[in-house]
């Protein structure tokens, strides 16, 4: 096919008529854009740009075929004058494209375009091709309708070429196609107007003028009359009488849930058409009109629901209060895990809640005497870790912490400490704990020198001089994890073969719990007592 869809033809049996409506408009309501003659193809009207107008379509006849009597219709494919339109109206939030109208034709009689004005027209592009014997006659009828209405609009004739590459202005070789006659013979006549554009709410309608033998006043081809001589068309308003109320309805709201039951809303407005205006009107002047629903149940899909997939944990301490938890998942109508905003969250069961395990009994932890003493010499002090803390042990009477507390430092003494000479104070002694908070110690001596040397000399030969400190607090390195103990509890027996245990614990510098002690250095946890046999009772008798 060639773009006149002649099967192997070479482009030369048709002409492109094409034009820009870019006229400005000031009055609300319907305006005529362009005439398009019976038997044309390839018709395509395009808004170039989006706004908030509309294009409509209606036949010569009078016959709305899309947005007539200010109706819109949504978009979709028309019927009307022999072919079928396309009306096309992008999204509009998400596009900046205008309203189209396509049809492949031909058409069978002339095709009104018009555009309902509401908003500055931003043009509108139309285009259509013809036979070529039609295409004189037709831009004559473009013309004229041009000059009718002083539209501001561009029209062009595009010829096609023929396979050689020559324009083509009169039809292909073989073709004997003689021109219709002009003559004075005939001549333009009033034949009455069209159908109203609107059957209410004021509509306009056009003379029509047909061409006429003057000898018998009888119709024939226009193309037997001079198209430049034919009269401008006439508008005439008419039924301008408001019409009847109707139903606005808008579109559907989303559904109110994304699963099981919900609801959706639209908009019903009770409307009007007056003078070229849509009014929104009391709802009583639609009450012969059965008021379309505004609500209506919705379901996307069935909803998840909560399951259960494991028995509670064992609590998370021995004694007192802690926690216990469950693995609680959304599943989904066909068995899938999905997350948990698919499910109602108010219904979810709980999968996290407190345990009590029963009061704790405390006992007072301690570590090994420190090696170290706070004096190199003389009396010193070294020091051990004591703590108050839960015991896990509930089998055995152990005592709480009400008791006395044990000491944490003791006295030692590393030997008498060597005479020094001066007013004199010695290197500070090793840090009393090996790690943590611990004393330094040193020697403060008031010596005399001499050219014999250093004497001793009592301190008051030296009080007029601020003495230094002979004892600090030190801080070492952090401890790391050490053992912790507690007393032995009371012996199980008080005789033959009984046993005592204590509880020990592996403890950071802040008292939390630790896996790094050194499982060799552990103290026992449990030692035999009472290794005496008991006593046989009185009067027991040794016969068997």
């Amino acid at each position: 096919m060639d773009r006149c869809g002649i099967c192997g033809g070479n482009n030369s049996t048709c002409r492109m008529v094409s034009g820009v409506f870019k006229r400005s408009l000031s009055r609300i309501g319907y305006h005529k854009i362009v005439e398009i003659p019976e038997g044309a193809t390839k018709i395509n009207v395009t808004e170039m740009a989006k706004s908030r107008n509309y294009l409509a379509l209606r036949s010569r006849s009078g016959r709305a075929i899309i947005n007539g009597n200010w109706a819109i219709d949504l978009p979709g494919r028309y019927e009307g004058v022999g072919t079928v339109f396309t009306y096309r109206r992008p999204n509009e939030i998400s596009s900046t494209a205008g309203e189209s109208l396509r049809a492949e034709g031909p058409t069978n009689e002339i095709l009104e375009i018009y555009m309902i004005f509401q908003q500055p027209n931003p043009g509108v592009h139309y285009e259509y091709r013809l036979p070529t014997e039609h295409t004189a006659s037709s831009q004559q009828e473009v013309n004229a309708v041009n000059r009718s209405s002083e539209y501001e609009h561009q029209a062009t004739t595009q010829v096609w070429t023929s396979a050689a590459g020559q324009e083509r202005d009169s039809p292909p070789m073989g073709e004997n196609i003689q021109p219709p006659r002009r003559t004075p013979d005939y001549n333009w006549k009033l034949a009455g107007a069209t159908e109203c554009s609107a059957s209410c709410g004021q509509g306009f309608r056009y003379s029509i003028f047909n061409c006429v033998s003057l000898l018998n006043q009888a119709q024939v081809s226009d193309t037997f009359c001079d198209s430049s001589k034919r009269p401008t068309p006439q508008e005439e308003a008419c039924n301008l009488q408001s019409c009847p109320a109707f139903w606005d309805i808008g579109e559907w709201s989303e559904c109110s849930k994304s699963c099981g039951l919900g609801m959706q809303h639209r908009q019903v407005l009770c409307r009007q058409i007056y003078a070229n205006h849509t009014l929104n009107v009391h709802t009583s002047h639609c009450q012969d009109l059965e008021r379309p629903e505004t609500s209506i149940t919705c379901q996307l899909k069935i909803c998840s629901e909560w399951q259960i997939h494991s028995e509670w944990t064992a609590c998370s301490v021995p004694c007192g209060l802690g926690q216990r938890s469950r693995a609680v998942r959304c599943v989904s109508n066909v068995g899938d895990f999905v997350p948990d905003e698919e499910c109602n969250m108010n219904l979810r069961p709980v999968d996290v809640e407190n345990c009590d395990m029963g009061a704790c009994a405390k006992s007072w932890f301690y570590t090994q005497w420190g090696r170290r003493c706070s004096a190199e010499c003389g009396i010193g002090v070294r020091t051990r870790g004591v703590l108050c803390l839960t015991n896990h042990i509930s089998s055995l009477p152990l005592e709480g912490c009400g008791h006395e507390r044990p000491a944490d430092s003791q006295v030692c003494n590393n030997g008498p400490c060597e005479s020094h000479t001066e007013w004199f104070s010695g290197p500070w002694s090793e840090c009393s704990a090996e790690c943590g908070a611990g004393l330094q110690q040193r020697s403060v001596v008031c010596l005399m020198k001499t050219e014999e040397g250093f004497t001793v000399m009592p301190p008051y030969e030296c009080s007029s001089l601020e003495r230094p400190l002979g004892q600090q607090s030190c801080n070492q390195n952090s401890c790391g994890a050490k053992w912790y103990h507690t007393d032995w509890s009371g012996c199980s027996k008080t005789c033959e073969g009984g046993f005592r245990v204590r509880e020990v614990r592996c403890l950071l510098d802040n008292m939390l719990p630790s896996v790094n002690c050194n499982e060799q250095q552990k103290p026992a946890e449990k030692e035999n007592c009472s290794p005496e046999p008991c006593a046989p009772e009185i009067g027991q008798s040794n016969t068997h």
